[in-house]
């Protein structure tokens, strides 16, 4: 069963209230205690003239309208010298019926839709965010706290098989993508950007940078001269033949790389294309390529790499949080920072970010608007009632003392228009 709930009376000007209740209430009943005192001093009186029946009239319904207002007063609270009587103590004695009421209401009148809607409209929650992030001692305290989280989250990763489930879901993923069509547009696009002419200006120096060093030559020499016949080989025509064959290439191969128009470009453009439509769509390639990717997530390599990337990221993230490094942590925070800044600069995301908050916001409460009752009503039902009445009394006990004056005031002369009034009608 949940304890009665408690109230703190020590909140600033309690003491002065409470005092002033008792000065109020100490006066009420001065005033009650005069009223009744005068009703008998001007009853003692009456023979010597007929004013003292006037003010015994008064004294004595003042003293009646005083009782009756006391009684009212006390019976709202509790039970009036802590008798029985039916109908008093009415706050304790409906104590679930109130509590029932007040979730009641403030379910229906202050969690509806249109007020709540209303009043969440109201708020900037997009600017709030940019400004709590934009300031550096805030996003330093949110990086921090984020990096204590995520060795945590790192643990609970592998206890929980959660990283044998994604590496697994990857694993399938990786399997499921058809590489071939993919290369086949990316070195689409690496022709369409002419990048291919500058691994060909690559090609055609390594050609010729290879084509006039010696041993090429030399070698090319003998080869050459393997197919001569052995006249010409007495002339030495094969230096002759190699000379002339590296002095045609070599112009041959600087006169492409000057010209960007030249025809060996566009030869050279067209076989490429070729080999990206042949790469995408003929199945010798695609099988190829299934092949190699196979067997590269196959490797036992890849798997050790992927673990040691993990261990090495975790390390590194455990280290951050216990304070060793703070590298990753300003990193984080000038993050948050940036995106604060990037947030204050546009309103058109912070809107987007207030009006989903607020549809949010406004379904979470239509859905617990109902709970939030139970709430409200549960806690009140819980209340320490001889706690909450004399919370009530501090704070507004010095107002309902007054009704005590009130009473006494109007129940006088209320009285003293009676007797008035019965006086005129035996003069007649």
């Amino acid at each position: 069963m949940t304890p009665p709930a408690t109230f703190s009376f020590d909140t600033p000007g309690d003491a002065e209230r409470a005092a002033e209740l008792r000065r109020v209430k100490a006066l009420a009943t001065l005033v009650l205690a005069s009223t009744l005192a005068l009703f008998v001093v001007a009853k003692w009186l009456l023979p010597v003239h007929p004013v003292f029946g006037f003010i015994a009239a008064f004294a004595e319904a003042a003293t009646i309208g005083g009782l009756a207002d006391w009684y009212a007063v006390v019976a709202l609270f509790k039970r009036p010298l802590g008798l029985p009587i039916p109908h008093t103590a009415i706050i304790q004695s409906n104590q679930a019926r109130i509590a029932d009421k007040l979730g009641e209401f403030i379910q229906v009148h202050f969690l509806e839709a249109g007020p709540v809607e209303a009043k969440l409209n109201e708020i900037d929650f997009g600017s709030f965010v940019a400004d709590w992030l934009r300031d550096r001692k805030r996003s330093d305290d949110l990086a921090r706290f984020a990096l204590r989280l995520l060795p945590e989250a790192f643990s609970a990763t592998e206890s929980s098989g959660l990283m044998t489930f994604i590496i697994r879901r990857m694993s399938s993923q990786l399997q499921a993508i058809d590489l071939a069509p993919l290369a086949a547009g990316t070195l689409r696009g690496f022709v369409a950007e002419g990048r291919h002419q500058v691994l060909f200006d690559d090609l055609l120096r390594v050609m010729h940078e290879t084509l006039n060093q010696k041993e090429t030559m030399a070698m090319i020499r003998e080869k050459v001269r393997a197919e001569l016949p052995t006249l010409l080989r007495l002339y030495r025509a094969d230096k002759f033949l190699v000379n002339k064959i590296v002095a045609s290439a070599t112009a041959f191969f600087n006169e492409v790389r000057s010209d960007a128009k030249h025809p060996f470009r566009g030869e050279f453009d067209r076989m490429v294309l070729s080999f990206v439509d042949r790469l995408g769509t003929d199945q010798a390639y695609i099988d190829r390529i299934d092949g190699l990717k196979r067997d590269l997530l196959a490797r036992p390599e890849l798997a050790d790499l992927a673990r040691t990337v993990w261990a090495n990221t975790r390390s590194f993230i455990e280290r951050s949080a216990s304070g060793e490094t703070q590298v990753l942590q300003h990193h984080l925070a000038g993050m948050f920072v940036a995106a604060g800044e990037a947030l204050a600069g546009d309103a058109e995301l912070r809107g987007e970010i207030n009006k989903g908050l607020v549809t949010v916001l406004r379904s979470f409460v239509a859905d617990q608007k109902s709970g939030v009752s139970t709430f409200i009503s549960d806690q009140v039902k819980a209340w320490d009632m001889a706690q909450l009445i004399s919370l009530i009394e501090i704070n507004i006990g010095r107002d309902l003392q007054y009704i005590r004056f009130n009473g006494s005031l109007i129940g006088g002369l209320a009285g003293l228009a009676l007797y008035s009034v019965e006086s005129l009608l035996r003069l007649l």
